[in-house]
């Protein structure tokens, strides 16, 4: 697949670590132009170099910058979030306004500032990132299952929308995926082991598990692939572990 996003422009938002740095290897590999947009330069990856940073906060309220983005895009990957896990009694409403902020109404930003460059490509590819926690009921998950549900009616509804300007959406539902943002989750031997038991596959995500989902929804060869949301999750979301 060597050479798949020749001629191809993707924006990655949140490009700097975790599945956004993987997955933007993955697409510099492959051909891809990478435009980045977040908080931190991903300099520190190795490949820093090779793509067009713009800083952009997405919890800030400043406008995107779209003076970064050419006139065609071919992709889209919004990846910023959280996993914010507390009982639901502890949840407050800022709890649940600050997780929707950076999971959903993000998103909602980065594809709205992006819709002109996309549209201008034809066949662009939008990936958007739910949870397995929107699948199956989790104790603790009330704010994120809320926000990465919003996440998957909203790839639903845009897919159908668009669907006629050549535009889709698609979003990839992961499990417990090794990654900064997770390394609370799994910071002993102990905590990784009991993550790893719960999923029939017995061991939870690598950053590149996702990342390869996502670079293939981005791609030509699933070009007839929208208004999907796909589970990479080791089987959490569909089978019992023995």
């Amino acid at each position: 697949m060597s050479g798949v996003f020749e001629g191809r422009c993707i924006l990655v938002v949140g490009a700097s670590s975790g599945i956004g740095a993987e997955l933007t290897r993955q697409l510099l590999d492959q051909g891809a132009e990478v435009i980045a947009w977040g908080r931190q330069h991903p300099e520190q990856t190795g490949w820093g170099s090779k793509v067009q940073f713009a800083p952009w906060d997405v919890m800030s309220g400043t406008e995107a910058p779209t003076s970064s983005l050419p006139e065609k895009l071919h992709g889209l990957v919004y990846l910023p979030g959280s996993i914010p896990l507390k009982p639901f009694h502890r949840t407050s409403p800022d709890d649940f306004r600050q997780t929707l902020e950076i999971n959903f109404l993000g998103a909602v930003r980065a594809i709205q500032a992006a819709l002109p460059a996309l549209k201008g490509s034809g066949d662009a590819s939008v990936v958007l990132m739910s949870t397995v926690a929107s699948r199956i009921g989790m104790p603790f998950h009330s704010a994120i299952a809320s926000a990465k549900s919003a996440i998957e009616g909203l790839t639903l509804s845009l897919a159908s929308e668009y669907a006629a300007q050549g535009l889709r959406f698609n979003a990839v539902a992961p499990s417990l995926t090794r990654t900064p943002l997770a390394q609370n989750l799994l910071s002993t031997p102990e905590k990784a082991e009991a993550s790893a038991r719960r999923h029939p596959l017995g061991r939870v995500g690598e950053a590149g598990d996702p990342a390869a989902l996502v670079r293939f929804m981005l791609s030509p060869e699933a070009g007839w692939m929208t208004g999907q949301v796909v589970g990479v999750d080791g089987g959490l979301g569909n089978l019992k572990a023995l």
